[in-house]
């Protein structure tokens, strides 16, 4: 009688996984894999080897609280001889003596997430189970038959491989690219994925349908979306627009998601303040990067929030020109979520592909506040009843704007506005450049194109197909080439009179500090032309001086001006709108590295920067972070005042774990300068 098959220990090769599955950085002292590709497994026994005519070795893979092979959790396979396609297999590639190679493939739509796996030895009628320790298994791009396949490699390492990016914000005549570190490998992240998706209200309901579920990028998809804002549930981040985040951290000042992650969970899971869009889609961006879905941030411009579903932004002016009632439907400057990649068979075919995801708390899709996937085709192609919200991310680039002039008595009349277009400039990072992609034409086809009223008449979106109607007189605001922070500047209403009548007029041009999404604050400039004469076929531009004493107590970290001109012809009862949102350029953040850039060497980082300002800057700090270069954040505090027009200058040392490019993101704060950004890339050598 042979006796028992003894398990001494099992090696779960990290370093041979972690390479061929891309995970090796999360390969620390624990297996990461990714799901329908083989990994690698070697048993040592002892006392006897392994003979396959008298050993059955059969293993078991479980995930979850209640793991069952009808839900997909729970997976019992023996040794077979051969891969099985689609299925839980183990494969023998090697033995000498005790010492057993194995290979285990898991299927390409298993539920991702943490297993356990062991091993039950018998021999004859006597056995033993051993466990031989736990993995996680990811979504895998790479992997044909897997929903999130990639067929293009630069893709893959962009949008699941690369830690850092950009977001774009601004305005759509001036679009600003905030760095921003993704740090989906970094130490924790991944337990804080698994542990944001055990805290999703679905789970805490149902945990074996939840986990089961799993396997689903679609259904994850839907779950981080709603897990990333804390409106239903121990959602990370709290989402706050009203420009006071004294008891929290301004939106803007983040740089990256790591430390919202990381508070979040050392917290016991209490939302973390404050969060806005760009925020929100960026932690999303990283939690499904971690998880192995392909996803990207994507700012579409002039983004339209539309509540009621008519495809319709209405505003409601005085003949000041002033707004007269705040409505909750808006144009917002720039709006930020996320596109992931996967197939859509629960659709019609073509919808596969990018698929539009918006954690930021606007509407409830389905009695909770999150929004998509929807397939960015379905959009373009004007198909509202598509799952998931489809409707919604539609209004966002392509509702229209109608603005209305109150009369005295009461009555409207509306009025003629060419500079407010909703959805332009829809913009990404490209896939291995630090530069901006307009992506505007995978949501919309060329204006006044047939395939466009095509896809309005689909949408039933009536109003974009009426006629606009042609007025002699045009308007628009112009601005000088480069307005930065603390500067006084001229913008000008520039006006064209194409008809062969003279046209008295009266001009009224306001400048007013704005937030991203479109809340306006205090004025700071404005002009009233009374009797504004225009000759037949001319062209006259009017100044407006905005002085930096007029706007620095009120503009917000946003660093946006928004001007509007009324041009009233009384006689005619005739309104032009004409409006322009200014961004005021920050200074720029020099950052030198010095010391040889090598792996698991100490590098010191400089970074710097001058006061534009006329006033002392008071209470000044740096941050930074980047992945694969510092473990933590590093907050550098500045004692003294930096004078007006004076340098301030810090250094942080860093200490490169990983070979490669990384980038070192800085964020700048002080009394009157804030959420001021830069970074620099580190080409990191072998030790």
């Amino acid at each position: 009688m042979a006796e028992d098959l003894v398990l001494e220990k099992c090696d779960l090769e990290l370093e041979a996984n972690g390479r061929d599955h891309h995970t090796a950085s999360l390969c620390q002292g624990r297996l990461v894999v990714r799901r329908g590709q083989p990994f690698w497994l070697t048993l040592h026994f002892t006392g006897r080897s392994y003979e396959s005519s008298v050993d059955s070795l059969t293993f078991s893979a479980v995930t979850g609280p209640d793991p069952s092979e009808d839900a997909g959790t729970k997976a019992r396979f023996s040794l077979s001889s051969a891969v099985e396609e689609g299925a839980w297999t183990a494969v023998v590639m090697d033995q000498q003596d005790s010492v057993l190679s194995l290979q285990l493939s898991t299927p390409p739509n298993a539920p991702v997430g943490l297993y356990r796996l062991s091993l039950e030895a018998s021999t004859g009628y006597q056995g033993s189970s051993f466990v031989l320790g736990h993995f996680t298994l990811l979504f895998n791009s790479w992997c044909p038959a897997d929903a999130v396949y990639l067929d293009s490699d630069e893709e893959r390492r962009e949008y699941v491989l690369s830690q850092q990016g950009f977001i774009y914000q601004g305005s759509v005549k001036f679009i600003k690219s905030i760095p921003w570190n993704f740090g989906q490998f970094e130490d924790g992240i991944l337990d804080i994925c698994l542990m944001l998706l055990d805290r999703n209200p679905k789970f805490l309901k149902d945990a074996c349908r939840d986990c089961s579920s799993r396997s689903n990028p679609i259904y994850v998809g839907r779950v981080v979306s709603a897990m990333v804002n804390c409106n239903d549930d121990q959602g990370v981040l709290l989402g706050r627009w009203d420009n006071n985040y004294k008891d929290g951290i301004s939106p803007m000042f983040w740089i990256g998601s790591v430390d919202i992650l990381r508070r979040w969970k050392t917290s016991g899971c209490q939302r973390v303040k404050y969060g806005q869009c760009w925020v929100f889609a960026a932690v999303a961006c990283t939690v499904l990067r971690c998880l192995g879905i392909p996803t990207r941030v994507v700012t579409n411009f002039n983004s339209a929030h539309d509540q009621n579903s008519n495809l319709l932004i209405e505003y409601v002016y005085n003949k000041f020109g002033e707004i007269q009632k705040e409505k909750s439907e808006m144009i917002w400057n720039y709006h930020c979520w996320v596109e992931s990649w996967m197939s859509r068979p629960d659709l019609q075919p073509g919808y596969e592909g990018w698929q539009a995801l918006d954690p930021t708390p606007q509407e409830k899709s389905e009695g909770t506040y999150c929004c998509g996937p929807v397939p960015v085709r379905a959009i373009k192609e004007g198909d509202l009843s598509t799952k998931y919200d489809a409707a919604f991310v539609f209004a966002e680039v392509n509702a229209d704007v109608v603005n209305w002039i109150q009369q005295d008595d009461g009555s409207l009349c509306k009025s003629t506005n060419n500079s407010q277009t909703v959805g332009m400039k829809i913009s990404t990072k490209s896939v291995g450049r630090d530069e901006r992609e307009d992506i505007t034409h995978n949501y919309k086809y060329p204006e006044g194109s047939p395939e466009e009223r095509e896809a309005f008449r689909k949408a039933n979106h009536l109003n974009k197909l009426t006629e606009k109607e042609e007025t002699g007189l045009a308007m628009r605001i112009r601005v000088s080439e480069s307005m930065s922070m603390g500067s006084d500047f001229d913008v000008f209403a520039y006006i064209n009179n194409n008809t062969s009548e003279s046209h008295s007029c009266r001009l009224l041009l306001h400048a007013r500090t704005v937030s991203y999404n479109g809340i306006l604050g205090p004025e700071c400039g404005t002009k009233d032309l009374l009797n504004l004469s225009l000759e037949p076929f001319s062209e006259k531009s009017i100044p407006l001086r905005i002085l930096y004493e007029k706007y620095c107590e009120c503009l917000t970290e946003s660093n946006l001006i928004k001007v509007r001109g009324l041009l009233v012809e009384q006689a005619a009862n005739n309104y032009l709108l004409a409006e322009r949102d200014i961004y005021l350029e920050n200074p720029e953040i020099k950052i030198r590295i010095l010391g040889e850039p090598k792996q698991n060497r100490k590098l010191v980082a400089e970074a710097s920067l001058r006061n534009p300002l006329t006033v002392p800057l008071l209470g000044c700090s740096f941050t930074m972070e980047g992945a694969g270069l510092t473990e933590e954040q590093k907050v550098m505090d500045v004692p003294d005042p930096v004078e007006a027009g004076e340098e301030v200058k810090v250094r942080v040392d860093l200490l490169p774990r990983h070979v490669g490019r990384h980038k070192l993101v800085v964020n700048f704060e002080s009394d009157k300068l804030k959420a001021v950004k830069g970074f620099r890339n580190v080409l990191i050598g072998p030790a």
